[in-house]
């Protein structure tokens, strides 16, 4: 079958960071899915997975952390699907990714697709649908409802990929006022078309541009990206007793900053479940569910900023040079073979 993998972690420039070629076809586990690969988008984990780690023993490492497909076979075990189902998901860190015709994956973090969806827009949604899902309802705790209408949430990175789906659960599935930022005037559009109330730059100090726009505190906040640069601002701006979620890499946080407003700290990674195998994996099924019943009603929208044309080395490498590049808007997919 057709993939695209490397051999040694290299700069995207080089033409043997990603590259085209052949491997054997997977054979499907117990639980597992034998899906025929139709779409895939591209994330940030893909760039940071290609530039730090080195593949083992010389063999090729695949990427790849959302896709759209259609199962070709099933496991012994499977109870979730049968042959023919169209299905999205994100995969696991801890497998081949799925930047491949076909691939294998655990029915308990797979979804049904939404039927309203082609798959690329469909392959756009599972790892930030799943993220933003986990951190806004199960880290932050915000209750689904009316119940925490007043309070707000600061979304830093709202244009992005988890910033565009969680702008969209924020504002059409709870009370909450949604504070997003963004620093170009065409992320800032999106996010406001997206949902949300309020949009600040965040190439500014955080905490005077909520001033400036009136609004100087939040209940919450959910720091995408670059956190340990904004962290004394959003310190400042967290009421006493509020939230801070993160799901970045900073190099160094000093969390003593947040003792004196008892503030909390919790960090979504939604690999966890699929990488421990806990015990309530089967929640990304239910959540991806539940996502594509939010889509085909049409409550929630896919997030698709950039389709890149076909699934081959070349049109990855440019993916991943935009991602690398802090422009990209949205999810870039890709579809076909």
């Amino acid at each position: 079958m057709k993939a695209i993998a490397y051999y040694a972690a290299l700069p995207i420039n080089d033409p043997k960071s990603l590259q085209d070629i052949e491997l054997p076809e997977p054979v499907a586990g117990p639980r597992d899915l034998l899906v025929e690969v139709k779409a895939i988008s591209v994330n940030p984990v893909d760039t940071k997975v290609r530039q730090n780690v080195a593949p083992e023993n010389g063999a090729a490492k695949v990427l790849g952390w959302d896709v759209a497909g259609v199962v070709k076979a099933v496991g012994s075990e499977v109870s979730l699907f049968k042959v023919g189902d169209k299905v999205f998901y994100a995969g696991s860190l801890v497998r081949p990714g799925g930047n491949s015709e076909l691939h294998t994956v655990d029915e308990r973090i797979v979804g049904h697709m939404p039927k309203t969806l082609g798959f690329a827009d469909a392959a756009a949604l599972p790892l930030t649908a799943i993220t933003a899902w986990e951190l806004l309802f199960e880290r932050l705790q915000v209750r689904e409802g009316k119940a925490d209408e007043g309070q707000s949430l600061l979304i830093v990175g709202a244009s992005g990929g988890v910033g565009s789906i969680l702008t969209q659960l924020a504002k059409q599935l709870t009370g909450l006022k949604v504070i997003g930022t963004a620093s170009r005037p065409e992320t800032q559009a999106w996010a406001k078309d997206l949902g949300a109330d309020l949009v600040i730059d965040h190439s500014q100090p955080l905490s005077e541009e909520l001033k400036k726009a009136g609004h100087p505190q939040v209940n919450y906040v959910a720091s995408l990206t670059q956190t340990d640069q904004h962290l004394d601002q959003l310190v400042e701006a967290l009421i006493p007793q509020g939230k801070l979620a993160l799901i970045d890499d900073p190099k160094a946080l000093d969390i003593s900053k947040l003792k004196r407003k008892s503030l909390s700290l919790h960090w979504e990674f939604m690999y966890t479940r699929s990488m421990f195998e806990t015990a309530d994996m089967i929640e990304q099924h239910n959540l991806l569910n539940r996502v594509a019943e939010l889509i085909d009603a049409g409550t929630l929208k896919t997030t698709v900023g950039e389709h890149f044309g076909v699934i081959n080395a070349a049109n990855l490498r440019r993916a991943h040079e935009l991602l690398e590049s802090g422009k990209a808007k949205g999810k870039i997919v890709l579809e076909g073979f």
